[in-house]
Order: C-alpha cells, then sequence, then structure tokens
C-alpha cells in the first residue's frame, strides 16, 4: 500500500512540466554567482560538500533493501537490458559525440556531456512516469534501484577511464576518492541497515529533505569555485544552444532505441514502458555528487550538461506518459514474452488482453 501511495506521490510530472527543484537548482547556481564562496568561505563549504556526500552515499546504502534487490533479479532480461543502455549504449553514444567538437561543443562542455552518458538511470521519476503510462511499476523500482547501487562502482570508474586527465585520470589519487566518498559510506549504510533501516523508512521525508538540501549545496560549492575561476567566460550562449540541441537528439535516440529496441526484444507493452522510462533517463541526483569528486574545480562545467538533460527528459517524459496511458490495449498477432507473477518469463500471441 505505502509503494503506490508513494508513486502517487511522483504523478506531479505529468502535470507540472517544470521540476519545483529545478527552480531550487537554479536559484542556488545565482547564489553562486551573486555572492560565491572565497578564501575561508570556500574552504568551509568544500569541506561541508565532502560530508553532505559522503552522508548522501551513507544513506543510499541504508535504504537499500537486499530482499528487494534479490527479488527483481526474477525479471532479469528487463534488469539487463535497462543497464545496457545506461552504462553500455549512453556511452558509446557519447563517445561519438566527440566529433561534435569544437563545431558545436566546447572541450569542458563534451566532457560533462560524456559524463551526463556515465551516470546511473533515475528512481523516483521513472517509477512515477512508469505508473502514469499504466507500465510495469514493480519492474520499473527494481530497475532504478539496480541502476543506482550499479552506477556507485560503474560510474565513476568509467569516468575516471574515458575522461582521461580531464576528469582526474585513472589514478591511484582518484581511486582513492572514490572509495573514501562514495563507496566506503554505501557499504557502512549497508552494514548499518540492520539497525537504522527502520528509522530511515520512518523518517524518508525528512531524510529527503535532508538529500535535496546536500545537492544543493554540492552545486553550490562546484559553482562557486567556477565563478571565482572564471570558467564561465569559457561558455557562450552559442555554445549553450548547440548544447541543447546536441541533447535533444541524445534524448530522442534513447527514447526510439529503448521502445523499439524493447519491442524487437519481444517484450510486452508495460515491460516496454518501464525500459524506456529506465533506460533513457540519468539521475541528477546521483551525478552531482559523483562529478563532484570526479572533477573538483571544474564541477560546475561538468554538471551544466546534466542539469539541463535532466529537465529535459523530465518534460518530454511528462508528455509521452501521458500519451501512453491513452494507448489502446496491445493488439499484436506476434507472439510476446511476459513475466508471471513468480518473475519467470511466459509467451502468448497478443489478443487483445494487456501483457504483465
Amino acid at each position: 500500500m505505502s509503494k503506490w501511495s508513494t508513486v502517487k506521490r511522483l504523478r506531479r510530472p505529468s502535470r507540472l512540466p517544470i521540476d519545483p527543484y529545478i527552480l531550487l537548482l537554479l536559484g542556488t547556481v545565482g547564489l553562486a554567482a551573486l555572492l560565491p564562496a572565497r578564501g575561508t568561505g570556500a574552504d568551509l563549504a568544500s569541506g561541508a560538500s565532502t560530508a553532505a556526500i559522503a552522508f548522501l552515499f551513507f544513506l543510499y546504502g541504508a535504504r537499500l533493501s537486499t530482499r528487494e534487490a534479490l527479488d527483481g533479479l526474477k525479471h532479469w532480461r528487463l534488469h539487463v537490458t535497462v543497464l545496457a543502455c545506461t552504462f553500455v549504449v549512453f556511452p558509446v553514444l557519447g563517445l561519438a559525440a566527440r566529433g561534435l567538437v569544437p563545431v558545436l561543443l566546447t572541450d569542458p562542455l563534451y566532457q560533462g556531456l560524456l559524463f551526463l552518458t556515465l551516470v546511473p538511470s533515475t528512481i523516483q521519476s521513472s517509477i512515477a512516469f512508469t505508473s502514469i503510462a499504466r507500465g510495469n511499476v514493480p519492474a520499473a523500482i527494481c530497475a532504478g534501484s539496480f541502476s543506482s547501487l550499479v552506477g556507485i562502482v560503474v560510474t565513476p570508474l568509467l569516468a575516471a577511464t574515458v575522461l582521461g586527465g580531464s576528469g582526474g585520470g585513472f589514478s591511484a589519487d582518484s581511486v582513492l576518492k572514490i572509495v573514501l566518498q562514495l563507496l566506503a559510506p554505501f557499504v557502512a549504510g549497508q552494514l548499518l541497515r540492520r539497525w537504522i533501516g527502520s528509522f530511515v523508512s520512518r523518517h524518508r521525508k525528512v531524510l529527503g529533505l535532508v538529500d535535496r538540501g546536500s545537492i544543493l549545496l554540492v552545486v553550490y560549492t562546484a559553482f562557486s569555485a567556477g565563478v571565482v575561476q572564471g570558467v564561465w567566460d569559457r561558455v557562450s550562449p552559442v555554445r549553450l544552444g548547440g548544447l541543447l540541441a546536441v541533447e535533444a537528439v541524445l534524448l530522442a535516440v534513447m527514447l526510439l532505441l529503448t521502445w523499439y529496441g524493447a519491442k524487437a526484444l519481444r517484450f510486452g507493452r508495460e515491460d516496454r514502458i518501464a525500459i524506456q522510462f529506465a533506460g533513457s533517463k540519468k539521475s541528477l541526483a546521483a551525478g552531482l555528487p559523483m562529478a563532484s569528486v570526479l572533477f573538483g574545480a571544474e564541477a560546475s562545467l561538468a554538471v551544466l550538461p546534466l542539469m539541463l538533460f535532466h529537465q529535459m527528459q523530465l518534460m518530454v517524459c511528462a508528455v509521452i506518459a501521458k500519451r501512453r496511458s491513452h494507448d489502446p490495449v496491445e493488439t499484436d498477432a506476434e507472439e510476446i514474452t511476459v513475466p508471471d507473477r513468480a518473475g519467470r518469463s511466459r509467451t502468448e500471441a497478443g489478443t487483445g488482453t494487456r501483457s504483465g
């Protein structure tokens, strides 16, 4: 019952295309531009940001239910498909975008775009849009959770590898940062879940505010450092327009690929909806702290593509989810593979009944 009430609370994107949290993020960026942290203030903000990142990943570990993760493995084909889209197809497209430098993108903006393609999928908005579109909500919950879990390890390692010197390089120092600021707090949260898990569940709303407040602090610190170092002098309106155009194409490609690719893999309609929304989206909440760790002073430009893509995906997916909710019942004569209640796959012909 609580799971479905959570889904209802997440329906807002279908009615409000502009996420209020994006407005807070933009306000934080404006504050950093007008009143950037300098000197001792910058040192304090940097220390607080580091602590906030560690606390975020501690909470991620404390929230993750090992039993739910194991149950979700029953529908392994769907989860493998989402993970492949998130950590294989997206990065390949990101690497291919290198050819757009310097015609449409500057090198720093391209590095941020490439980092965006390495970030894990979202959880909350994937669930919300899947629910609105009448898709497989439990699969969306598991797919988003798996993506976030895998991303804690895979995203920083991929970034350290493919970004080279711009992302800190695959060095002992970068690996140590990843372990200390991301992995260690996450593991600690998992180990302590037995004792604090119920507390975290009971105070989910309050801790959610702490989550978002921590991310705002990370954004303020990153953009303050960028303003002090003059990195924004390197970004022109024309370059921003080029970045938006590239991201629009990237999102369109992934939305089409996840939908028709899932159909080619013979998933039912409800599963295809979950795959489309979980496999085409990127998590701002997970990406911002990781960028702060990996990029340091250059994090302000590195997170700009992710912030823009996040808002774009919300607006576009809200429209798609609303349209999917009015789709006619699947009437394909083709055979489609759908999971039964136990998570096993079975094959049936499309006869005008909903699959799943």
